[in-house]
């Protein structure tokens, strides 16, 4: 049947034409997102291994497939690039993406480097494509509503945040890439850095050092940290208190805490899936419960900057908050302070 367009309509043509590059299970949440939203279109998947490519396409509907990238950046229709590689893949195959003129939403982190991750937002600055890292807590329910009430000023100025994510489970797979330091750049950069992110955005200040300590909890097997006391001072005084497990027991366990407290109130969230609270000199109010899908929001809001929207992620605090997990990671190692530089 011959599609018929009627005015305000997205059509297939409009649509952002996008190929997943890594098969692996962060792709069934990228892939869902695309397909919920009506201005973009799967054209493709990309993955070393060329069994699992073919059978994420047939799962797809048979879109198209290939075990490389330079070949799917040729396809016609593709306007742009989700990432979903091991970290240390991020810089040179963000960087192939830039230069074929394409858009690019990639896996936090954005490197695994500080230089790696700067010279990717340089590529894309100077190619005019929208370079987006997948920071998914900012577009989670929680944490724009702490933003939210941030910015509306009823709490004052923040000056701490306290912030806690546990798991009680690591990678069951311990020779996995994510348990490779060199891969993934240790703990701190693959999951710390939502925390160090999230804390630093809410706090709209600029990190000065960072003063770390982590554990193997689980087993001293481990080649990464699985529990992580991150604590990072600001240039204006503030402080963030980071707790970052994948150690707690039982091993089923999510857990999510957070309070930030400012010069004229709080916010406070006791557990995951629990509204927040807000205190303040004018009473007590309460936020939206924790949930909301934060694939589809970020997804939208790339969308959005790709039409010309100010990024929700600008490139600039990807790099900085490869900085802070980077500055854990030395911290941890030499058991001193480390100053932030991005």
């Amino acid at each position: 049947m011959k599609h018929r367009s009627v005015p305000g309509e997205v059509t297939p043509v409009d649509r952002i034409g996008i190929v997943l590059v890594g098969a692996g299970f962060i792709a069934d949440a990228h892939s869902a997102a695309i397909d919920a939203d009506p201005r973009a279109t799967l054209i493709g998947v990309v993955d070393a291994d060329p069994g699992r490519a073919a059978a994420f396409a047939r799962k797809q509907g048979g879109i198209r497939h290939a075990p490389d990238l330079d070949s799917a950046l040729h396809w016609p229709g593709v306007d742009a690039v989700i990432l979903c590689t091991p970290n240390d893949t991020h810089a040179p195959l963000g960087l192939a993406v830039a230069a074929a003129g394409k858009h690019l939403l990639v896996e936090k982190p954005l490197a695994t480097t500080v230089a790696d991750a700067q010279q990717l937002a340089d590529a894309f600055d100077r190619a005019g494509r929208v370079l987006v890292a997948a920071h998914t807590h900012r577009f989670y329910d929680y944490g724009r509503a702490v933003k939210q009430t941030i910015d509306s000023g009823t709490i004052g100025r923040p000056v701490l945040v306290r912030l806690a994510i546990l798991g009680g489970w690591i990678w069951p797979d311990w020779s996995a890439w994510v348990g490779d330091p060199v891969r993934s750049g240790g703990h701190a950069l693959h999951n710390g850095v939502h925390l160090l992110d999230l804390a630093t955005w809410w706090l709209g200040g600029e990190p000065a050092s960072v003063f770390a300590r982590g554990r193997k909890q689980t087993a001293a097997e481990l080649r990464i940290y699985d529990y992580l006391e991150m604590v990072v001072t600001y240039a204006d005084g503030a402080t963030a208190v980071c707790e970052m497990s994948r150690a707690h027991r039982p091993g089923s366990l999510a857990q999510r805490e957070l309070l930030v407290a400012g010069t004229e109130g709080i916010v406070e969230q006791g557990w995951d899936g629990e509204s927040s609270l807000v205190f303040g000199e004018a009473g007590t109010t309460t936020l939206p419960a924790a949930g909301g899908n934060g694939f589809a929001a970020q997804l939208g809001a790339w969308l959005d900057a790709i039409g010309g929207a100010p990024p929700a992620m600008p490139a600039a605090d990807a790099v900085r908050a490869v900085a802070l997990g980077v500055a854990v990671e030395e911290s941890i190692a030499t058991g001193q302070p480390v100053a932030v530089a991005a």
